[in-house]
């Protein structure tokens, strides 16, 4: 069997929506074959065996689900995982933030059982800690998991089941709190952990949930949400939907920034009574303005994305036209998206930098840009950044004052690709 034909046993197409079961999408647009956004290479002579999947994100006519239109095996996008949780100042307080959030809202007392999803190497759950919770991660990815109890955050190497879920109440009882920051989006079977939520949670437990919005990506026409990893965006309708049909309550929510905006969203069993908060339908009925619940909305963001992919890159190849040398600021999974959607590489991109050393000595995916230390980049400047890492703008523009006092630049994709110089942030 050739190599192509092993890629295409790891992915299947859409077909049922994975929160109501129907099978009527509205297709919005496709992206054609496009590598793994996390699956970084060593530097090589050729990447002809590198795989690539078809993407494309499409709309659920019955509960508005936005879904990408194939799902890669989750061995093959997790079991080794490049993407570690950041240790910016905006996560840091982000996890403060989701920390406290839970406790007040969710009844959170010293000595309950914490347990998150998708935990990573831990730091969410290390807050959690530090305030006197019981706390265990589960994560499939083992790197990551080795890395976390090595910091003394227990975590399985798993992913997250009902008989996962069986094992952790048997061993360390009901959870008080049942955490999943930002994976969520990445489960196809949502009914199969819904179900592990449900064998796990206590009676009065909550279930807190955080996944990107759907409104966010819609308005701020951010398309380097949409990869493999990213299965579903969801709007608060769609997520009530979800829930209910699972038997559980969403009863609070809150909107917040992170990553591009995102929601927060507090789900509890029905029997515990837990009021519904006026915020659910003050953002259920906010979808229905924009007119979410039809067609249209997903035609005017396929417009938009059109236009950004034409615009974000003649911008990048008129400034390295005119001799100006562009890198790329951020090699996250969004940011090897908008490369490899906008077609930019080493032609355009010098290099990309990242904080993350996983990451560092390798080469994007699909594009082969290779990647940098911080320091190594500030020994050899570009002229002008491509902010990749977009979603941090206010604190990236803070902490490169230097490189922008000193005349450099950077390039902000979206809504609409601008550049960015001293005077701007003033």
């Amino acid at each position: 069997m050739n190599a192509a034909a092993d890629h295409e046993e790891n992915v299947r197409p859409v077909t049922r929506c994975r929160v109501c079961g129907a099978s009527d999408w509205q297709e919005i647009v496709s992206f054609g074959e496009v590598p793994l956004a996390n699956a970084f290479l060593a530097p090589a002579a050729s990447y002809e065996d590198e795989p690539a999947y078809p993407l494309g994100v499409i709309s659920c006519r019955s509960c508005r689900l936005m879904s990408v239109t194939h799902v890669v095996d989750p061995e093959v996008l997790y079991r080794s995982y490049s993407y570690v949780t950041s240790d910016s100042e905006t996560i840091t307080r982000h996890m403060e933030f989701v920390a406290a959030t839970c406790r007040e809202r969710g009844g959170l007392a010293p000595g309950d059982l914490v347990v998150e999803l998708g935990s990573n190497t831990g730091q969410q759950l290390a807050v959690f800690a530090r305030d006197g919770a019981r706390v265990l991660g589960v994560d499939p990815a083992r790197n990551l998991a080795a890395v976390a109890n090595e910091r003394g955050t227990p975590t399985l190497p798993e992913f997250f089941t009902a008989a996962t879920a069986e094992i952790v109440r048997r061993s360390h009882g009901p959870a008080r709190l049942v955490l999943g920051r930002h994976v969520f989006a990445h489960i196809d079977d949502l009914a199969g952990v819904l179900a592990g939520v449900h064998a796990l949670l206590a009676p009065d437990g909550v279930f807190a949930v955080e996944v990107p919005y759907a409104v966010d990506l819609l308005e701020k026409l951010a398309f380097d949400t949409i990869y493999h990893e990213h299965l579903s965006y969801f709007l608060v309708r769609t997520l009530d939907t979800l829930f209910t049909r699972h038997g559980l309550s969403l009863f609070d929510v809150e909107r917040l920034p992170v990553h591009g905006g995102s929601l927060l969203v507090l789900v509890g069993r029905p029997e515990a009574g837990r009021p519904v908060t006026h915020a659910v339908s003050t953002l259920i009925e906010a979808e229905k303005r924009a007119e979410l619940g039809s067609d249209a909305g997903y035609r005017e963001f396929a417009r938009g994305v059109r236009a950004i992919r034409e615009e974000l890159p003649a911008l990048v190849r008129s400034l390295v036209a005119e001799g100006h040398r562009v890198a790329g600021y951020g090699a996250s999974a969004k940011g090897t998206t908008i490369l490899n959607i906008c077609g930019l590489g080493p032609a355009e991109v010098a290099y990309c930098t990242d904080t993350t050393s996983l990451k560092q000595g390798k080469v994007l995916p699909g594009t082969h840009i290779p990647v940098r230390s911080p320091e190594d980049a500030r020994a050899d400047p570009p002229d002008v950044y491509l902010m990749l890492a977009w979603n941090y703008a206010e604190e990236i523009l803070r902490k490169e004052a230097e490189f922008l006092r000193a005349g450099g630049r950077f390039v902000l994709p979206f809504p609409k690709p601008v550049i960015v110089s001293a005077d701007s942030v003033r």
